[in-house]
């Protein structure tokens, strides 16, 4: 019998901590294993995730999605390993494969002793009688290079261990039927290079596993999460190589699925790299849930080259559908940047989105198929104003401020004299107005082909709680920069005055919007936090409170805040069904994990107790695991249990609550 000490090498870097640890209670269990997922990314774009029982449940589950076009160009190369090792007589198949709603074979998840994550890298720990055979699967930063790697960490004989290597080549929202483009398959030094017609080649290589090609059509694979998404539930993948390796107890079997046909081939350095990248993340002492958000923040982070930076930064803005949306990453910015020790990689956001200010907008989102930018957002540049606010708060960096304040100022004039979708400050009372029909502007974005579910045409309460937030921040950085303060201050003066339109005396909260199609709406719904949370608020102390309480009363949930009250008739209490169904509920009941952030610093602003705000954050850190395994989920079903939905890593969850912990203090 030998036991091997040799891989517990990421023990070298005692701050990478075991984030996530379950043992066979749950393991072998097929419904909980397949409702939690898996995540590596690659800091440009690319990431590889699955469920931890190994079957494939949505499109975008793979070992190695490829950004072809950093951040972007997001391609499916290879879907999985189908591992079987036989070890004397004996055949173990440690695979996963969902065929139909009701079969799943074979279930290899029954020789799954354990699984684990270091930092962010997850383990799958296999018994195979008195054997023990580890797997860990890591990504290369700042490559298109994805790490299989296979340790027999205890054992007294050999094993053979054969690999089915299942690829494809489509962008990562499609699916594939059999035939849909050929693959030329080429037997190369220490492996297969693949190429799909003109595409550029990719390769699966390793250093002691003999390589033989295969082309076979595996048929029908069903992806049990698009089914309860209304979406296409059924793929196909190809067979396209056989890998066999025999391994002494001790020794490791490494593949590495890439498109860099010069990668490192040696996995034990190869995961150094990996554990170093991930230690120097992580300031000394922290807590496994704090160190688990620290490298959950940095999975969002991704290189967006311009032509004044190419080591420009974004934000994707959740895996696993999201590109970089200006919103998302101006509300994610200070938690994933700056609660994080990293102000460097906030500069080069600020930087790289000032680049494209466009008619005093900065765009909504960068689409998946191209790089010219939407603009369909009232919110998004605003947040881009307190998001340099909370910088220059951290950094004190005054040259990034004078660098910005034109660029602020020449914001300002747009939305003054009127920009795209009708977005302008009325002059009668300084509010802004905002919208067009059939287009959504506000994060309560949801829109069917034509039907946009929650227009909020008009003069939203956020938008304008965002507004005065930024004309004080203008007037206070025009006095500190030397520059005439008296025109933003005027502005501002105005919309205080202004704002009082928006309290709802009956309801005791904020109305939504006014002057709206319809009227003014006195929905309770959370966007009036803003009014209270951010750092310049027009409602008076006793209207932040009632605010905050409103809110907490009937919004509030552990996993965040519902997006409109459970008394409203529109209210959706679940959200799942086909894209109708699912956005007609994404802003009409469903949980929003992020606005705990709001809810959080409202009510410290209002309550001044550290420890009561606090409260509130936990149920959060306890969900890191579950869905989304060491991260947070972008939302919630509205009733209980709260049932995670959507993305399974959402950025602006992950930063609120990294923000709110820096606030109330380290937990």
């Amino acid at each position: 019998m030998v036991a091997v000490a040799e891989n517990n090498r990421w023990q070298q870097f005692p701050n990478v901590p075991i984030t996530v640890d379950f043992g066979r209670g749950l393991v072998n269990d097929l419904t909980q294993m397949e409702r939690r997922e898996w995540l590596v990314t690659n800091g440009i774009g690319g990431y590889g995730t699955g469920t931890i029982a190994g079957t494939l449940g949505r499109c975008y589950h793979g070992l190695l999605i490829a950004a072809l076009r950093p951040p972007l160009g997001r391609t499916l190369l290879v879907s999985k390993l189908d591992e079987t090792v036989r070890l004397g007589g004996q055949r173990f198949r440690l695979y996963s494969n969902r065929w139909s709603a009701d079969l799943v074979e074979p279930q290899g998840l029954v020789h799954l002793d354990r699984f684990h994550r270091e930092g962010t890298t997850p383990v799958w720990s296999y018994s195979l009688g008195d054997s023990l055979l580890e797997k860990r699967i890591w990504m290369q930063p700042g490559a298109n290079t994805t790490y299989v790697r296979y340790d027999y960490q205890r054992g007294s004989r050999p094993l053979t261990i054969h690999l089915k290597a299942i690829l494809n080549h489509r962008d990562h929202h499609a699916r594939t039927q059999e035939g849909d483009w050929p693959m030329a398959v080429t037997p190369i030094a220490n492996g297969l290079q693949y190429q799909c017609d003109a595409a550029a080649p990719f390769y699966l290589l390793s250093q002691n596993a003999a390589a033989a090609p295969r082309a076979v059509w595996y048929k029908e694979y069903y992806l049990q999460t698009e089914n309860y998404r209304g979406l296409p539930d059924h793929e196909d993948h190809l067979y396209a190589g056989l890998f066999q390796a025999a391994l002494q107890p001790g020794q490791t079997l490494t593949m590495v699925l890439t498109t860099d046909a010069a990668a490192n081939l040696d996995g034990h350095t190869a995961y150094q790299e990996r554990l170093a990248y991930e230690a120097a993340l992580l300031p000394p002492d922290l807590s496994p849930p704090l160190a688990t958000l620290h490298l959950a923040a940095d999975q969002f982070i991704v290189r967006r080259a311009t032509p004044t930076d190419p080591d420009g930064r974004t934000v994707i803005a959740g895996y696993h559908w999201f590109s970089d949306w200006g919103r998302d990453t101006m509300i994610a910015l200070p938690g994933l940047t700056l609660t994080t020790g990293r102000p460097d990689v906030a500069r080069s956001i600020l930087r790289t989105f000032a680049r494209f200010v466009d008619q005093g907008m900065i765009p909504n989102r960068f689409p998946d198929e191209g790089e010219t930018p939407e603009y369909n957002t009232v919110d998004a540049t605003l947040w881009f104003i307190e998001a340099i606010r909370a910088y220059h708060a951290a950094a004190n960096d005054d040259d990034l401020l004078r660098e910005m304040f034109p660029i602020l100022a020449d914001i300002i004039t747009w939305h003054q004299k009127g920009t795209r979708y009708n977005i302008h400050v009325d002059p009668q009372d300084g509010l802004l107005y905002a919208g067009e029909s059939g287009v959504q502007l506000t994060w309560m974005d949801a829109k069917v082909d034509d039907w946009v579910v929650t227009p909020r045409l008009g003069k939203p309460v956020e938008i304008n709680a965002l507004w005065y937030n930024a004309l004080r921040l203008m007037a206070e950085w025009a006095i500190y920069l030397g520059e005439s303060a008296a025109a933003y201050q005027q502005m501002a003066d105005q919309v205080q005055h202004s704002f009082a339109r928006f309290w709802y005396n009956e309801g005791g909260y904020c109305y939504d919007l006014l002057d709206g199609p319809q009227g003014d709406d006195a929905s309770l719904r959370p966007n009036q936090l803003l009014a209270v949370s951010l750092p310049h608020s027009p409602l008076t102390p006793a209207q932040q409170k009632m605010a905050v309480d409103s809110c907490g009363r009937d919004l509030l949930t552990p996993h965040g805040l519902r997006s409109l009250a459970p008394h409203h008739p529109d209210y959706h209490a679940v959200y799942g069904g086909d894209r109708y169904a699912r956005d007609a509920a994404y802003h009409q009941g469903t949980v929003w994990g992020w606005l705990i952030g709001p809810f959080v610093t409202a009510h410290y602003r209002v309550y001044q107790d550290a420890d009561l705000s606090r409260s509130y954050l936990l149920p959060l850190l306890r969900q890191l695991n579950d869905h989304g395994v060491g991260s947070l989920s972008e939302i919630f079903d509205a009733d209980p249990p709260f049932t995670p939905r959507g993305c399974i890593a959402q950025a602006w969850s992950v930063a609120e609550l990294l923000r709110c912990v820096e606030l109330l203090n380290p937990l």
